[in-house]
């Protein structure tokens, strides 16, 4: 499961809901859930994020937080 995966799950949400919502597939949203070498797309993310009401800042950060600069 990639990290949007836990995060949807750990929020509760219904995918078909977020696919009427924001127009992405229900096999796109199951790619960007379950596949680790899917690229999710900033577009997407905001989308989601609008359609489970949610600051697109957070699903970001528990995404992205583990991402560091190199030294």
């Amino acid at each position: 499961m990639t990290k949007l995966g836990e995060y949807l799950s750990k929020k509760s949400v219904n995918k078909s809901e977020i696919s009427r919502k924001t127009g992405l597939s229900n096999p796109r949203l199951s790619e960007l859930s379950t596949n680790q070498k899917a690229k999710l797309r900033v577009d997407e993310l905001y989308l989601i994020a609008l359609a489970i009401d949610v600051n697109p800042s957070e699903i970001l950060e528990y995404v992205c937080g583990h991402l560091k600069l190199k030294s």
